[in-house]
């Protein structure tokens, strides 16, 4: 049984919920005695945003100003519950109440929330529109309350903004942070842009400085002449509201009623999918609505606990409704036990309701009723063309690996390595740690500390991250590009440890028997790992490297391709390059090869799951005394970001530790540990590993792989000062941003680097494509010489080389012998040209690709003056156009961006509604996204919905 709504008891108003993202500011103000809610009054804040997998989620919000009465609270709750259910049944729905908003709703609202006094004009109240008047506002967290002009009002314990016709005063209360009157700032922004036409003057006023200055001498005038300011004995003026009810209490709700259930430790298992409950956890009061009740039932449940509220005089407390399946972090937290998966998923019926709204809107709900995460390539998101070192942690000491060994690493040691890239003209530097599962603990320690002192050496600003043997990020493998993991270890105290305890040596050696499973994507994603000889470890999934000293196996798993048989001729050429293979194919095996992993037997046939990225959280720190805590900052910006703090953005499959320029030496040293403690805490309940690879990134130094993740302005991270001191600089001075890291010196775009850069250390591929290395499996010197030519020689040079014969069509998963002809024909044309090589860059094609340049570089009949290079380029546009599903037509007409909104009073006619950004010029396409459109289309699909999304164009 599932929710059956008819449309026809639904509110008409709902019509079209949930097809439209809308982006609250300030401007959205609350009457203080009006519902926030879908009567005939105002309006109902549900926020729709799209998870990572892809699913729609919905929030709904119902505000109840100081003065609301009890039948518009009551008609609140029930609109809510309809709206709900017009959204497919999986919404959160938050009931907040004036001056206790939960910081999720306040979140919506920038800067901040700012309830008036008032009504919206109804038939039951007419409301006056005053003229601009002098006002006093006083700023507690993310709101913003007009309090009585009077010097009484003012207090060291808040931050004040005085608004007056000709200048905006903010008085800062001595026992505030800098990071409130950082925030408030923005509102200071706000109020000139919003009343004063962004032509206001503004000044500060400090707490306790008398009048030293005119600013402070005309703020005093105001109210009448400076006097000191009495010491409140209440701390902060903040909500002291205490937890009456700290004791969790589940109640049953049936017919109306509550009926308590007396259990001694609360399970998932207690909660039944037919029934609604009510958990009573004081500040905190939940509704859960199992996805088989009915409308009315969850109407009732409601009902009853508005009752439950008012009867125990709780105005104060929060009422959160959650359905079964959509619970919340902090729901599941009140549990002893939650599943870490549930059975419940949204019924087709729910997402065909979703989907019919939307179609009827002329909108494109593909992939809706079956959100299935698309398949993405791997992204490194840095230029991998850089330098690398890698060192191996020997004791006390890390011990320089030659070029040559710099990717082969033992399971039994500990690694730290160097990887120096450029971006933005600049040199930046990733310093890592890579953790074998075999190593000790005290290697463990060693390599951190060494790590930390090279980091510390570099003033703090390069990025800094930790790794585990079986956790590697993507990122990771690009930057090695080809990598072999070995068993055992070469280190002391790994050798110690085995001796100590008595344990065989299992560490590789070229006479013995291995056996490898080789994975990854492509030649600059490719990676040989050393598993137990053994027939359960062969998985159908992939391809194997087996050896007992002169006699190597390959063999091909059943459910393996082209490509993936082609890594491990690759990676023979860096584990036995000159040894003839017996290639063997799932199902008809060899007893020799049987024999040699002893016997036939059962084995895998799935591939190995990685840990996906999820949709980031992003969170606040506060370490002290080895006890974290931390706060969820929702709908976060990069001007959350304070330079005083410590803040942690967790991505499920890696978290990054971002540490701001005013922290201290003591905490930043301290970031990797705080890194530890969030991965144990597990704040989410996400049954986050241990493992987790953890970032730690300084401000000013944010690589791409961290910056994609917001809208980010890399001036404002360079700046000089406090953030209360840099946004009053922004405020007054448009903000000319002054920053103390050297200008590095420039290199080539990501394809190669500069000739006129100093020349830095190369790694060699020279190991791999010797011409006068013998080729004993079927590839003579003359081949090799003509593969060569299709390497990629903007590839930064590996220790480890892997021959590269590119493919004209890299998708192509079938040999095709017209592919091939075409490739040698194209490879003759590039023997005309001297400088063949320096043609065949596709980084740099991929770079300069466009939208635009799709329609305009379609391939044309082969000709000599057609260069290979010109084809790859026009091949590679057109697969980015393919991939971002869509297409900048030329001749395709230009439209403002105030037309093509959904909510524009004047809309264009006949476009394309499911792409409406196809239609902004390039200028505006980049000032309203913040890049460029090849960059746009290159972003997941779910990606570039929520952007659409946030700008109304979706």
């Amino acid at each position: 049984m599932s929710l059956a709504v008819s449309m026809r008891n639904l509110d008409q108003a709902f019509q079209g919920a949930g097809q439209k993202a809308y982006p609250f500011t300030s401007e959205t103000t609350f009457h203080g005695p009006i519902c926030v809610v879908v009567c005939n009054i105002t309006i109902c804040l549900a926020q729709t945003f799209a998870s990572k997998s892809g699913v729609l989620r919905h929030d709904i919000h119902y505000w109840l100003g100081k003065d609301t009465s009890q039948d518009e609270a009551g008609a609140a709750a029930v609109k809510t519950i309809e709206l709900d259910a017009v959204l497919g049944g999986r919404a959160v729905q938050y009931r907040e109440v004036q001056d206790q908003e939960t910081n999720k709703f306040l979140s919506l609202f920038k800067p901040c929330i700012m309830p008036r006094e008032g009504g919206v004009a109804t038939g039951f109240k007419q409301v006056d529109e005053d003229e601009y008047k002098t006002r006093l506002l006083v700023c507690k967290g993310k709101q913003c309350v007009q309090v009585p002009f009077a010097r009484s009002t003012l207090n060291h314990e808040n931050i004040f903004i005085l608004d007056t016709q000709s200048k905006i005063f903010q008085f800062n209360g001595s026992n505030t942070s800098i990071q409130e009157r950082a925030k408030a700032l923005e509102v200071v922004q706000y109020i000139r842009d919003t009343y004063h036409d962004g032509k206001c003057d503004i000044a500060t006023i400090e707490d306790g400085k008398l009048m030293a200055d005119a600013d402070g001498g005309e703020f005093w005038a105001l109210f009448g002449g400076f006097a000191p300011l009495p010491r409140k004995t209440a701390a902060r003026g903040e909500d002291t509201t205490t937890d009456s009810h700290p004791t969790k209490k589940l109640l049953r709700v049936e017919k109306g009623k509550a009926d308590p259930i007396e259990v001694h430790s609360l399970t998932r298992e207690l909660l039944d999918t037919d029934k609604c409950y009510i958990l009573d956890c004081g500040l905190e009061v939940y509704v859960w609505m199992g996805r088989n009740t009915s409308l009315d039932k969850r109407k009732s449940a409601s009902s009853v606990a508005e009752e439950l509220l008012r009867d125990s005089d709780r105005p104060k407390s929060h009422l959160i409704r959650v359905i079964e399946g959509f619970e919340t972090v902090t729901f599941r937290s009140k549990f002893e036990s939650w599943p870490q998966t549930t059975n419940a998923t949204v019924t087709e019926e729910g997402r065909g309701k979703v989907a019919a709204l939307l179609q009827r809107q002329g909108l494109n709900v593909k992939g809706l009723l079956k959100a299935a995460p698309e398949k993405e390539e791997p992204q490194a998101h840095i230029d991998c063309t850089g330098n690398l070192q890698v060192w191996r942690v020997n004791g006390q000491n890390k011990v320089l690996l030659s070029a040559a060994d710099q990717s082969k690493f033992y399971s039994g040691d500990c690694y730290i390595f160097q990887y120096s890239y450029t971006e933005e003209d600049k040199e930046e530097h990733l310093i890592g740690t890579w953790f074998g599962k075999q190593s000790v603990e005290e290697e463990r320690a060693s390599a951190v500390s060494l790590a930390s002192k090279m980091v510390e050496s570099m003033k703090f600003m390069v990025a800094q991250t930790c790794i585990h043997e079986g956790s590697e990020p993507v990122l990771f493998f690009l930057i090695f590009q080809s990598f072999i993991l070995f068993k055992g270890g070469l280190s002391d105290g790994y050798r110690k440890y085995i001796a100590e305890k008595e344990i065989p040596d299992e560490t590789y050696t070229e006479d013995g028997v291995a056996l490898f499973r080789v994975q990854g994507s492509g030649p600059e994603n490719m990676q040989s790992i050393q598993v137990e000889a053994v027939t359960p470890s062969l998985n159908s999934s992939y391809c194997y490297i087996l050896h007992s000293g002169s006699n190597v196996f390959t063999w091909a798993g059943g459910l393996t391709s082209p490509d993936d048989q082609d890594l491990v001729e690759r990676q023979l050429d860096l584990i036995k390059p000159d040894l003839q293979t017996k290639p063997q194919k799932e199902g008809s095996e060899s007893d020799e090869f049987w024999e040699l992993l002893g016997g036939k037997t059962e084995y895998p046939s799935q591939k190995i799951s990685s840990v996906p990225e999820g949709d980031p959280h992003l969170f606040s720190c506060t370490y002290s005394k080895g006890t974290l805590k931390v706060m969820e900052i929702y709908n976060f910006t990069q001007d959350d970001l304070m330079t005083e703090d410590i803040f942690i953005l967790d991505c499920h499959s890696d978290i990054f530790v971002w540490v701001g320029q005013l922290v201290d030496t003591k905490s930043k040293l301290q970031a990797l540990t705080i890194g530890e403690k969030f991965l144990k805490q597990d704040f989410l309940f996400e049954n986050l590993s241990c493992e987790t690879p953890i970032y730690i990134v300084m401000e000013g130094s944010e690589p791409p792989f961290f910056t994609r993740f917001f809208t980010w302005d890399s001036a404002e991270s360079n700046m000089h000062g406090n953030s209360f001191q840099r946004k009053l600089t922004i405020m007054k001075h448009g903000g000319t941003p002054m920053t103390d890291k050297p200008k590095r010196r420039g290199t080539a775009s990501i394809g190669g680097r500069s000739s006129g850069a100093p020349e830095k250390p190369q790694r060699s591929r020279s190991v791999s494509f010797s011409p006068d290395r013998p080729r004993v499996r079927g590839r003579s010197p003359a081949f090799n010489a003509l593969a060569s030519r299709f390497e990629n020689p903007s590839s930064r040079n590996l220790s480890t080389p892997p021959p590269m014969v590119r493919k004209v069509y890299p998708k192509s998963g079938t040999p095709d012998s017209g592919t091939k002809a075409a490739a040698i024909a194209a490879l003759t044309e590039s023997f005309d040209r001297p400088s063949a090589r320096e043609t065949l860059m596709p980084r740099i094609v991929k770079k300069a690709a466009s939208p635009a340049a799709a329609k305009t570089t379609s391939p044309e009949p082969k000709t000599k003056e057609n260069s290979m290079s010109s084809r790859l380029e026009s091949l590679t546009i057109q697969e980015d156009v393919k991939e971002g599903e869509t297409e900048d037509e030329e001749g395709l007409p230009i439209h403002p961006y105030e037309r093509l909104t959904t909510s524009s009073t004047d809309p264009v006619t006949d476009i394309d509604v499911t792409k409406r950004e196809t239609y902004l010029s390039a200028t505006e396409f980049k000032e309203k996204f913040g890049m460029k459109r090849v960059e746009f289309y290159k972003l997941p699909k779910w990606k570039q919905n929520k952007l659409k999304m946030g700008l109304q164009l979706f």
